[in-house]
């Protein structure tokens, strides 16, 4: 079993490459704001060192899957405010503070059938995921 994936001893989870590809046939990705220079999605991307949180992400069409740690809030709470499209895959907790403050009510949700395998794990997540979008504000 994947004991890290129960553990806090890294927060970077690669999407799966055919998760990611669905969904760029859709949108078009142009960023990947939080991503390590070896998972990244996008040619343009941002590492941690980068700190993709204090990047401007204006006219990106941007694909999210945050470091699945304290700072998650943050990242809804920015691809919630971006004007423009964001696309997040993160856990499926509908019980948190950010899912109803950020998503509920305000962001497509898109609940995922199964559970996922990150990072070429041999062995599925230990939580549901899903898809959020948030639509460009449009005045």
């Amino acid at each position: 079993m994947n004991k890290t994936l129960f553990s806090s001893a890294t927060c970077e989870w690669s999407t799966p490459q055919e998760v990611f590809d669905e969904l760029d046939a859709e949108f078009h990705f142009t960023l990947d704001p939080c991503s390590t220079h070896e998972n990244a999605k996008c040619e343009k991307h941002y590492t941690k060192e980068q700190d993709g949180l204090t990047q401007d992400w204006t006219g990106e069409t941007v694909f999210c899957n945050p470091p699945y740690g304290r700072d998650m809030p943050k990242w809804i709470k920015k691809c919630a405010e971006h004007n423009g499209v964001a696309v997040m895959l993160i856990p499926a907790r509908t019980d948190t503070a950010a899912f109803h403050d950020y998503i509920y009510g305000k962001a497509e949700i898109r609940f995922i059938r199964g559970r996922l395998k990150f990072g070429g794990s041999k062995n599925s997540a230990p939580f549901p995921s899903m898809i959020v979008v948030f639509k460009e504000v449009r005045a």
